[in-house]
């Protein structure tokens, strides 16, 4: 087998629909598209959602709720679960190997939930005021 003699499966290929090419291909005169009409003109078509002219069923229901894009890149953390991790120094790097925050996740708070005690360093995480002071009273800090 070369290169140049490779073609195409029988059936795989087939020729293009020429429409109104006269009465011997079975579709001139009209070119399938019927007598008279909205759709039988050029250009003459509607855009989705349009129920010709009535009020279209998206602008006829109420809006209703938000899904805030935010959540999505934030995240909170408890002192708990920062006693269990077990490391010295903890960033957000680290929070992603554990697998306790996603991939995508951007910014951390530490919120004062369950206690803490050992000594942690926080790196590029936030802490609530009472989780910062929680973690000092360890011997820890947050930078």
């Amino acid at each position: 087998m070369e290169l140049n003699s490779i073609k195409p499966a029988d059936g795989a290929k087939h020729a293009k629909r020429r429409v109104g090419r006269g009465i011997g291909s079975g579709l001139g005169k009209t070119a399938g598209r019927g007598h008279k009409g909205q759709k039988s003109r050029s250009g003459g078509y509607h855009k989705v959602g349009f129920e010709g002219g009535q009020m279209p069923l998206q602008r006829r229901l109420p809006k209703r709720g938000f899904k805030s894009q935010t959540i999505k890149f934030n995240a909170e953390i408890t002192l708990s679960t920062l006693d269990r991790l077990g490391l010295p120094e903890i960033d957000l790097l680290a929070l992603k190997s554990a697998g306790l925050v996603g991939d995508l996740i951007r910014v951390v708070k530490v919120v004062k939930s369950g206690e803490i005690t050992k000594a942690v360093k926080l790196t590029g995480i936030g802490a609530t005021a009472g989780a910062k002071a929680a973690i000092e009273a360890a011997g820890g800090s947050v930078a």
